[in-house]
């Protein structure tokens, strides 16, 4: 149907021959059995469609966890020209820098677990979860705009964190450059009072404990020691007002593809010239978004070390890495060759930058930057490493979790979430979350197997795994 050419064991492509218009070819990074099932959800279509946006370079790429989006697919991944290229809200998604924050501790399961019940309480209770949560940090118009500006060093400057959590988030915890101007009053309002907060969906605060290493040295390097060490994960974003910012945009991008005769075979592929006052209001806008993520996860960081600490005593939770999944970022690439500016758009894929990019924090300049995999809450979840295959293929881009393979409804429809609630309980997962019928949508059988997504990145060589671990409590939105 998709006139698909197998290139290797894992990668797959859709020629431009496939549809009028399509200005490059699709990459897709699957095993043979993902793309069956890929080709059954029709998402494959979403990758060929993105092959039409004006000034793209190289392919529109797909990832292993790739499922149905909205304009792109998630797990695309797309580069287009600063020059005469275009910018498209759908190539971020509505949820702008939701993303991962992995922190180490100097606890071991054994420690932990006879205390568990106790520690997800108190996390749950200090940290506000759920749809249209509000946190307990206030700010006012004016501290919002400093937090759209300032990032996680808004938090951090106000003793929610320490400076050395800075240099171990994705820019630092702040893109440069944004335009509080830009940002509508509804969409500051919105995150005002949201500010620390999880939200609902697939968004959660793990504690984990490490499973198995992979790569000792490379583990050691990110301070993974030894199995059974406790490290917790958090999964959240901009919350109400990248959702906001989103809706706001993609309403003047439809102004802007008639404005500008841009043909596209979907609208919500709605985009803008870079060049154009769209499109740098979109990426000014865009910025001050993924500043309030860096924020929002540095302010739980805070919360979840306070917990830790009543429960344990002096513990140490140093950060490990912050990394976005959901942006549009201005880099240099190298392309046939030669160097160019590109706007990377990573909807649902993470940046997996080789050792001596000169993006690292120096004490991961040697090994690669740290990649955040989460999995389902049944399940586990992977650290991995970026690599030099990843730079040269896919723009510096991986996968970034294990992907739908079922949606909210279906999953909801097969299951209870008193059953998905019981069943976690027997497996000695302790979850805490306010709606337990939710859970059924984030069941592990609504989720590929995130192992199975692992192995087709590892083994293409667009990262490489480091270590595995598995959920002893959630907090789930």
């Amino acid at each position: 149907m998709y006139k698909l050419r197998r290139l290797d064991e894992f990668r797959w492509e859709i020629p431009p021959s496939y549809k009028p218009g399509m200005r490059t070819s699709g990459l897709i990074y699957a095993s043979e059995d993902m793309m069956e099932q890929m080709k059954e959800e029709q998402v494959l279509e979403q990758v060929a469609n993105v092959a039409f946006l004006p000034g793209i370079v190289g392919y529109s790429l797909a990832m292993p966890d790739i499922h149905w989006g909205y304009g792109f697919p998630i797990g695309g991944v797309a580069g287009t020209r600063v020059e005469d290229g275009v910018i498209s809200p759908g190539g971020v998604g509505f949820d702008i820098n939701c993303g991962v924050r992995l922190l180490k501790t100097n606890l071991t399961s054994s420690e932990v677990a006879p205390r568990m019940e106790e520690l997800m309480t108190k996390l749950f209770q200090r940290i506000p979860s759920g749809l249209g949560s509000q946190g307990k940090i206030r700010v006012g118009e004016k501290e919002m705009k400093e937090v759209l500006a300032e990032g996680a060093s808004w938090a951090v400057e106000r003793g929610l964190g320490e400076k050395e959590d800075l240099e171990l988030c994705e820019e630092e915890g702040c893109i440069k450059d944004a335009g509080t101007s830009k940002v509508s009053d509804k969409a500051k309002k919105r995150g005002i009072p949201q500010l620390g907060t999880l939200g609902s969906g697939n968004h959660f605060l793990e504690v984990e404990a490490v499973e198995e290493i992979y790569d000792k040295e490379t583990a050691r390097a990110f301070g993974i020691e030894e199995v059974g060490q406790i490290l917790v994960l958090i999964h959240t974003g901009s919350r109400g007002l990248g959702h906001q910012i989103c809706t706001d945009y993609v309403k003047l991008m439809g102004e802007a593809v008639r404005e500008f005769h841009i043909e596209l075979p979907d609208r919500q592929l709605a985009c803008a010239p870079l060049s154009s006052a769209y499109g740098k209001d979109y990426l000014s806008a865009m910025k001050c978004a993924a500043n309030y993520a860096w924020a929002n996860r540095q302010c739980i960081t805070h919360f979840t070390r306070e917990c830790f600490r009543e429960v344990f005593g002096q513990t140490n939770l140093d950060l490990i890495y912050d990394i976005a999944h959901n942006i549009a970022k201005l880099e240099t690439h190298t392309v046939d060759g030669k160097k160019i500016s590109l706007c990377i758009h990573r909807k649902g894929a993470t940046r997996a930058f080789p050792p001596h990019h000169p993006d690292l924090p120096s004490r991961y300049k040697d090994v690669g930057q740290p990649v955040l995999i989460p999995g389902d809450m049944g399940r586990y979840s992977y650290v991995a490493v970026g690599t030099e295959r990843a730079l040269s293929e896919t723009f510096g881009s991986t996968c970034h979790g294990a992907g739908r393979l079922k949606s909210r409804g279906e999953a909801k429809r097969e299951l209870k979430g008193g059953e998905v609630a019981s069943e976690l309980a027997s497996r000695g997962i302790v979850i805490k979350t306010g709606s337990i019928s939710s859970l059924a949508e984030e069941a592990s059988l609504a989720y590929k197997d995130v192992a199975q997504v692992m192995e087709v990145v590892d083994r293409a060589g667009i990262s490489r795994k480091v270590t595995r671990s598995r959920p002893l409590g959630v907090v789930k939105g």
